[in-house]
């Protein structure tokens, strides 16, 4: 299982960049893991405000389909336009190619509500 140290979490399993005000998103190793293959992902379009821990897509696999949440509330800046057309990006590099909107954030103390990467680990191993 693939969890990069210099990344954040969530619960509901969406690793989180910061770079600068700008927060990249995606799903975890662990997350496309037991979704399966993914056929579809519907994402919201850029400049929609997102709100902290609220669903801002959609993930759709073979078997089922997940919602994607916003780890921190702000406005959308960026979309992979690439998943469109190659959703399974999210399975082959989940952290890289993958990866799936830019949120400017609005609050950075949202920030602080995140998981390390070992707080993560933990919380899958639960799982």
């Amino acid at each position: 299982m693939n969890i990069p140290s210099e990344l954040k979490y969530t619960r509901e399993h969406e690793w989180v960049k910061v770079n600068g005000e700008t927060a990249v998103i995606g799903i975890t190793d662990y997350a496309q893991g037991e979704l399966g293959d993914i056929v579809f992902i519907e994402l919201p379009s850029a400049g929609s405000r997102v709100k902290k821990m609220k669903p801002c897509g959609s993930i759709e696999a073979v078997k089922t389909v997940s919602d994607l949440f916003s780890p921190v509330s702000g406005e959308i800046i960026e979309l992979n336009s690439k998943l469109e057309t190659q959703p399974q990006s999210v399975n082959q590099d989940p952290y890289g190619e993958g990866w799936m909107l830019k949120i400017k954030f609005t609050n950075a103390g949202e920030l602080e509500d995140l998981l390390s990467a070992d707080a993560y680990q933990k919380l899958i191993e639960g799982e």
